[in-house]
């Protein structure tokens, strides 16, 4: 879930509740990662992160599940933020790679496991090396799967298909595999994936479950979804994210375009092209909702 920020480029919490209804009661989410990537959640505080959890449990807590990410580079701050979603009931913790520390294998074994260790909630992993600059090898995945009985998922953005199909190959029975990639979704559910943690399932979050949940009984309904919804992903990913996505919503009447820096809103000519592209893929996937 974005993050909604106001002129003054504080959180804007009341649009924090109404941006989570939207994708729980519209878009059709099962569930909501919050404080991650999409989050800007480099830029957020520690009590920021813990209020926007808060506001999330409020609005749809009981229709949806919440996840939390509480991962950074500093081992013992996830801990703490693990600790602190715990006790605000959060459904699930995420942990990221723990970027620009570059730990090796043993390292980010050390972090998972550790932090994971801290808390009885499920874990969902998140490997991105594009934005870690390390990845989460399969051996390593393995083991922590063995040791640590409550990391449960993968999210995997690492964008190489031959480690997802392996990881689904390998990981035991009801260890889920999620792409963390929207345009990947439908060659990860080819090899075995579980579903999507999205980023544009903020405006064709429908669509994209009616995609994941055709793909088992009929393939080819799927991948009839799955071709409509490219020109609007490629749209979503057409400038730093989550910047597009925050116009895209905007289009729609949320108070949520402004980012933090580093990020910038995107030009004029930019937001032209969004709006040329998703307005005529809704049109288009209107039939498969």
């Amino acid at each position: 879930m974005l993050t909604p920020f106001k002129a003054d480029g504080n959180v804007n919490y009341d649009e924090v509740a109404k941006v989570a209804t939207w994708l729980v009661d519209v878009q059709k989410n099962d569930g909501i990662v919050v404080s991650g990537t999409t989050g800007e959640s480099p830029t957020l505080t520690a009590d920021e992160k813990l209020q926007i959890l808060r506001v999330t449990l409020d609005a749809v807590g009981n229709r949806a599940a919440i996840v939390f990410g509480a991962g950074t580079y500093n081992t013992a701050e996830s801990v703490h933020l693990t600790r602190e979603a715990e006790k605000l009931g959060a459904h699930g913790i995420m942990i990221v790679n723990p970027y620009y520390n570059r730990p090796g294998q043993e390292g980010l074994y050390a972090h998972f496991s550790t932090i994971a260790k801290e808390t009885s909630l499920p874990v969902l992993l998140y490997n991105i090396q594009p934005r870690s600059a390390i990845n989460l090898e399969t051996p390593t995945l393995l083991k922590l799967i063995e040791d640590v009985p409550n990391i449960v998922a993968v999210k995997e953005a690492s964008g190489v298909l031959p480690q997802i199909a392996e990881v689904c190959a390998m990981a035991p029975h009801g260890f889920r595999v999620y792409s963390g990639d929207d345009a990947l979704i439908l060659p990860v559910m080819s090899v075995g994936g579980h579903g999507l943690v999205s980023v544009g399932a903020h405006v064709i979050g429908a669509e994209l479950k009616a995609l994941i949940e055709a793909f088992p009984t009929d393939p080819a309904k799927a991948t009839k979804i799955g071709k409509s919804l490219q020109p609007a992903i490629k749209a979503i990913f057409s400038a730093p994210s989550p910047v597009p996505i925050k116009w895209a919503l905007s289009m729609r009447g949320f108070d949520c375009e402004s980012v933090r820096l580093p990020l910038v809103k995107m030009s004029d000519s930019q937001k032209s092209a969004i709006e040329s592209v998703l307005k005529p893929v809704e049109r288009a996937v209107a039939s498969f909702a």
